[in-house]
């Protein structure tokens, strides 16, 4: 295992980290079974547990926080907040007010007194910065996270927010955590720029574009992964994305045979080879996912198998632009754009 520093913090993570959003409903996982995916993560060298208050409707943090009862200062903990937590309109966004009580709520789960990372999910158009980086900061002060960052953050609001923190004093965001793969390289153009020149580190979710990368999408095979049943239209091959992105997986895995090395390996090392990278994030199932993503640990792709994938899918391109996750409200909503 690699380990790199998470952004200017000084604190050393893995370049996989476990993701944890499978555990629980979403991913149909049992204690037991996410119990063996942590031990397993933590005997292969992660050191960086993520998950969210949102993730099986908090399922997932009382699971990783039995899972690593006993052994809490082994890992950099990370959870998230922001996302919906049921109906109360309240009850959901980055206001002192919300993140207060979902922070608390989030301790409470884990069974731990601090979380390592406590990152806002996505950003709320309705909340200043200066508001929710006080209230972070506020609750930096009070033991309660150690650090703090953003996720699927537009790179323009990466840069308000660095903004806002300095012209009011307050602690800043140290990481953001994108959507990023080879069929999803959009961010390479503006937020991993952005990253670089304010020091965050960037842990990267969905480095396997939604199980596309993993092998099981090819041409000729009917897809039955767990993410085809959660997301149908994501693999519906009647769309004009979709074909083009089978497409690129049959080239990209040409590219992996030629190399030696599984499309696992080949998109993990994608993903960890761009120098604002930390880490990848990872998010098994099953001991057999984990296992065949903890063989790109060490994957070091050469300059000519990254110009080969940079052949099938050009720098700074998404593949499917409708599931970027950081689109501008005003591009979703006419009404705010219109007068």
């Amino acid at each position: 295992m690699q380990y790199r520093p998470m952004g200017r913090t000084g604190v050393q993570v893995s370049t996989l980290a476990l993701g944890a959003m499978n555990f629980g409903r979403i991913g149909r996982t049992t204690q037991d079974e996410a119990t063996a995916l942590v031990d397993a993560s933590l005997e292969a060298g992660i050191n960086l547990i993520d998950t969210a208050d949102w993730y099986s409707a908090g399922e997932s943090e009382e699971m990783v926080g039995k899972a690593l009862a006993g052994r809490r200062d082994d890992v950099v903990l990370a959870t998230k907040a922001t996302m919906p937590m049921g109906d109360e309109r309240n009850h959901r966004g980055s206001s002192r007010r919300w993140l207060v009580t979902a922070l608390e709520d989030s301790l409470r789960r884990l069974g731990v007194d601090h979380v390592d990372l406590y990152q806002i999910h996505r950003w709320d158009p309705d909340t200043s910065d200066e508001e929710t980086l006080s209230a972070l900061t506020d609750l930096q002060r009070a033991g309660k996270i150690r650090y703090f960052g953003s996720s699927t953050f537009p790179a323009h609001r990466i840069v308000q927010a660095q903004w806002a923190a300095r012209d009011h004093h307050l602690s800043r965001y140290v990481t953001e955590q994108p959507s990023y793969s080879i069929l999803q390289r959009g961010v390479e153009a503006h937020v991993l720029p952005v990253a670089e020149q304010y020091g965050l580190g960037v842990l990267a979710w969905s480095p396997l574009a939604s199980g596309w990368l993993t092998g099981a999408v090819r041409r000729g095979r009917d897809v039955a992964t767990h993410r085809s049943a959660l997301l149908p239209e994501r693999f519906d091959m009647t769309l004009a994305h979709n074909r083009a992105r089978l497409d690129a997986v049959e080239r990209l895995a040409g590219v992996a045979e030629e190399a030696g090395l599984t499309l696992i390996e080949l998109a993990l090392g994608f993903v960890t080879a761009h120098p604002a990278v930390t880490g990848a994030l990872i998010g098994p199932r099953t001991p057999e996912h984990l296992r065949s993503q903890l063989a790109a640990a060490d994957t070091v792709l050469s300059a000519d198998v990254l110009d080969a994938i940079d052949a099938v899918v050009a720098p700074g391109t998404d593949l499917a632009p409708h599931e970027k996750h950081d689109t501008p409200p005003a591009l979703l909503d006419a009404s705010l754009r219109r007068r």
